[in-house]
């Protein structure tokens, strides 16, 4: 198995359910509630409305990498210099319209092998729930990304 193999973490097709299903909170975040197309599992993901929209009932493409670098070598997570240089390699957030870095504070465990991961964005927050066997390679404290673009 080739490092590629680890950039992505889990990627899904998801259809939008529901804009501030709990009421609008802050002027600059929309809170998005979607669901899976493939995996049904259920998204919850709180993005900069200022930047980037989503409307009820778009499909957007979600996924979470544990790194940029499209050889799958290991970012530092400490700093991010952006691409699109002729002396930069291209990385997988070239290919997305709207990219977070962040950490997993939370990872639940439910009955019948459902798990509930929960992430902070720089203060957005990301609550997605499953089948454990789809979103086994997150872990506890663990540094990614979530990369979106809408289908």
């Amino acid at each position: 198995m080739s490092s590629s193999a680890k950039v992505t973490l889990f990627e899904d097709i998801f259809e939008v359910t529901a804009l501030n299903p709990d009421g609008k909170k802050f002027d600059a975040v929309n809170r998005i509630a979607a669901t899976g197309t493939t995996y049904e599992c259920d998204l919850l993901l709180d993005m900069n409305c200022q930047i980037y929209s989503v409307k009820d009932g778009e499909k957007i493409t979600f996924v979470l990498a544990s790194t940029l670098n499209l050889d799958g070598t290991p970012d530092d997570h400490f700093s991010y210099a952006s691409t699109g240089h002729d002396d930069k390699e291209p990385s997988l957030a070239d290919t997305y319209e709207y990219v977070m870095h962040g950490r997993i504070f939370e990872i639940t465990y439910k009955k019948d092998g459902v798990v509930v991961i929960a992430a902070s964005f720089g203060g957005l927050l990301m609550r997605l729930t499953g089948d454990q066997r789809h979103l086994g390679s997150i872990l506890p404290d663990m540094r990614l990304y979530v990369l979106v673009k809408k289908n």
